[in-house]
């Protein structure tokens, strides 16, 4: 990846201000993972916010765990948990330390890598072009494409590995907000943030 496009790397004080404008400056922002051989990445088209105060569906509700300690650090590390046995998926920390909030990546647009991003996800090739919308559609989908696990829960996105790149700022009026996706407690918070009629949003 040459230096111009690092040069765009967010920074800390990005990812340390409060959840729910990290989520919504997230919109359209590019996450990248930088492998030997291949460069992933994928513009990000949907995201949740989760504050641990008051928030009972995030997991620094109830206070520090084994599991979820890295969403406790100050924002700017990537906190990546299993669910359901099957999936994992990525979170970007967010605040101060100690505060217990991140924001939730649910799916992205495929930018570049994507050979290597069809390769993880299905081992095979593509059975037919509208596929391609089902590659990143959803939190676990976008991990198993970026080949992220939960090695990676605590890097440092101003680091090497997995990072994010600015990018244009998403207009309010290309801009959806709703409840979250698939929770079944603090199901009235109105933090979901995704652009508008894009092809690789998650399905509720």
């Amino acid at each position: 990846m040459n230096d111009m496009l690092l040069n765009k790397k967010l920074k800390k004080n990005f990812y340390q201000r409060e959840v729910l404008k990290v989520a919504r400056d997230l919109l359209g922002k590019i996450l990248v993972k930088s492998e030997k051989s291949k460069t992933l990445t994928g513009k990000i088209v949907e995201l949740e916010a989760y504050h641990g105060d008051f928030d009972q569906a995030a997991h620094s509700y109830g206070g520090i765990t084994n599991r979820n300690k890295i969403m406790f650090e100050e924002g700017g590390y990537l906190y990546v948990y299993f669910t359901y046995g099957a999936h994992h998926c990525c979170n970007v920390v967010t605040g101060k330390k100690g505060q217990g909030t991140a924001v939730l990546i649910r799916a992205i647009e495929p930018v570049s890598g994507i050979d290597r991003m069809i390769k993880n996800r299905f081992g095979r090739k593509l059975k037919n072009d509208r596929e391609i919308y089902n590659l990143t559609s959803g939190p676990g989908k976008l991990c198993k494409a970026f080949g992220i696990d939960r090695s990676h829960s605590g890097i440092d996105l101003t680091g090497k590995e997995i990072f994010i790149l600015d990018n244009k700022n998403i207009p309010n009026k290309e801009t959806g907000v709703s409840t979250r996706i698939g929770i079944t407690r603090s199901t009235d918070l109105p933090w979901r943030f995704f652009i508008k009629n894009n092809p690789y949003l998650s399905r509720k």
